[in-house]
């Protein structure tokens, strides 16, 4: 009887059917995520912005993780904001879980972070970044040319210098590569 219980209620067994505490949000433009995130943080909900499993590609290459508890208040939220996801999905397979949007690079002294299309170096020694590079917007040139030479705890934050999705990315580099070389 107890083993019937655990296998009904227990983690583990959860695990192994598939089942996730996590559902996704999907967009058909990147404007639209960096929007949806933006509001749903500002509201205090725990999401990640991550690519999206292959299984579920369509629209853009983002995808927002939530909290499956809180799906009816976020549905609520998007709702009134008209920012309403083309889809929402429960990652209940492991086919289904996103990917991470980071690829981090070790070269010795230097650590490379690419978000989605951007990516940016950092010379672990001094912690001083060296290279910004990726996408094709307009403001790349601006962004890379601001921040290269600059010390990571000094250097701006690249959301309050750009306005496409290259700065968004960028942001999300920068911010994975503060998490882990932290000052």
């Amino acid at each position: 009887m107890i083993g019937f219980l655990r296998n009904l209620f227990g983690k583990e067994d959860d695990a192994k059917r598939g089942v996730s505490e996590k559902g996704l949000l999907l967009y058909h433009s990147t404007g639209e995520v960096i929007r949806a995130e933006t509001l749903l943080k500002e509201a205090g909900v725990a999401v990640a912005v991550k690519g999206p499993p292959p299984d579920l590609r369509q629209g853009c290459d983002m995808v927002i993780e939530f909290p499956l508890l809180e799906e009816m208040r976020i549905r609520e939220l998007l709702e009134q904001a008209g920012l309403a996801p083309m889809r929402v999905a429960a990652a209940q397979d492991h086919l289904l879980e996103p990917v991470s949007l980071y690829h981090v690079k070790d070269f010795g002294d230097y650590l490379m972070v690419r978000a989605a299309n951007m990516k940016i170096t950092l010379d672990k020694r001094d912690r001083r970044i060296v290279n910004v590079s990726g996408g094709g917007c307009p403001d790349v040139p601006f962004l890379a040319e601001t921040l290269v030479g600059k010390v990571l705890d000094q250097a701006p934050e690249p959301r309050s210098l750009g306005r496409t999705l290259c700065g968004y990315s960028l942001q999300l580099a920068f911010e994975e590569l503060r998490r882990r070389c932290p000052g």
